[in-house]
């Protein structure tokens, strides 16, 4: 998350070699303001932290349009740091607390990437850190291996790719429950999730792949579908106790309109996928606890929660819930034998904005002196933070993780 106290002078970047053959991306002036790097290269890949809209001095663009270019200019300086460039990025995650329009970041989106551009996932929030708009992104170091995917009836005016492959890993824009051609939603909410999963299976099929091949998936559901009958419908897509690992995201909005989307990564050769389960964590229809896709781990979101038959979030504290959510993660990275220091990327949902640091003080005590990348966001407003008549908590926060064995 790019909330740096940020002197971002974008020049040569430092190199930080850390544990599980990671290399923390530090363009020349960046301090950043929390337990996260800039960018993790690993293997393949790096992975960019969220960057936000402010420029070197810490000023703010009034208008739209320079914010968002401000976002594309700091991913490109970790981009560049790294020694790629833009046409190397293959996914990109855009969160926006003004999300009733889509045009100006369309708009700005083509500048930056006038040829095969990323697979884009874009969803409205509550609050950010310290900006109106957020960006994260993957990028691949051999751009000889990205590959656009368009299924038959994807519009060539799109500014986005419907997905990228690369070599085996497939990143899967963001699909609605809103016809792509027509604009039209459906009234009925079953049949927005239906369609939104319809449209991802289309990509699939194009890529040689379909929902035996996916190892993550982002819902992102507003408060006008109803949690049951989006797993309902999800459910029937996937094998029982195979499913992907999943990060489930109530949101402020999304585009167009839209009530429902999904986003998320597949392995076109399943021999390479395994889901991993600890021993205390129960099979379950709509989500595996982490999902190996090749060497890649990906780690469905955890919050505070004691597992169990007498389990619940019995933490009132962010900093009490999210020592608990370590450990439960934690759970997932022993079983598929690795560790903390694997983790190259992080997603963080709060409850609310403001505990960012009480969040970071506790998640800092995680990791080494090259933390993952990491994006953190406040996806709805703040709920009730009461305890029930069994003494349990509602959630004030949850993590996802991608860790590289």
């Amino acid at each position: 998350m790019r909330t740096l106290t940020v002197v971002v002078f974008f020049t040569a970047c430092a190199l930080l070699v850390s544990a599980a053959d990671r290399k923390a991306v530090m363009p020349a002036g960046v301090k950043p303001a929390g337990a996260y790097s800039p960018g993790i290269v690993s293997g393949d890949f790096l992975y960019v932290s969220g960057m936000g809209a402010a420029t070197a001095d810490q000023h703010i663009p009034k208008d739209e349009d320079g914010q968002l270019r401000q976002c594309f200019e700091n991913i490109k300086a970790v981009v560049e740091g790294a020694g790629l460039t833009m046409e190397h990025v293959v996914y990109v995650q855009v969160y926006l607390t003004n999300y009733s329009d889509e045009g100006p970041l369309n708009r700005i989106w083509k500048q930056y990437f006038p040829k095969a551009p990323p697979a884009r996932s874009t969803i409205g929030v509550a609050g950010l850190k310290n900006t109106p708009i957020e960006m994260s992104a993957v990028a691949v170091k051999d751009l000889s291996r990205k590959k656009v995917i368009a299924p038959p009836g994807y519009p060539a005016s799109s500014p986005l790719s419907a997905a990228v492959q690369v070599g085996d890993r497939l990143y899967l824009s963001g699909y609605l429950g809103r016809d792509i051609n027509t604009g039209r939603i459906p009234e009925d909410p079953g049949a927005q999730v239906q369609l939104a999963l319809d449209r991802m299976a289309q990509t699939l099929h194009a890529a040689g792949a379909d929902f035996r091949n996916v190892v993550f998936v982002n819902p992102y559901l507003t408060d006008k579908i109803p949690m049951n009958v989006m797993n309902r419908i999800y459910a029937k897509h996937f094998e029982f106790g195979n499913t992907p690992a999943r990060a489930t995201i109530k949101v402020a909005g999304l585009p167009s309109g839209a009530n429902i989307e999904f986003t998320g990564v597949a392995i076109l050769d399943l021999s390479k996928r395994r889901a991993v389960r600890p021993k205390n964590m129960e099979p379950s229809p709509t989500a595996s606890p982490c999902v190996f896709g090749d060497d890649t781990l990906y780690c469905s979101a955890k919050s505070g929660f004691i597992p169990g038959v007498h389990g619940g979030i019995f933490a009132s504290s962010v900093e009490g819930q999210l020592r608990q959510t370590m450990r439960n993660l934690l759970d997932g990275l022993e079983e598929a034998g690795m560790s903390f220091s694997n983790v190259v990327s992080s997603n963080v949902y709060l409850d609310n904005i403001d505990d960012f640091a009480r969040m970071n003080r506790v998640y800092a005590e995680y990791f080494d002196n090259a933390p993952p990348a990491r994006t953190t966001v406040q996806q709805i407003l703040p709920g009730p933070r009461s305890e029930d008549a069994k003494g349990r908590f509602p959630t004030l926060e949850q993590i996802s993780i991608i860790a590289v064995k």
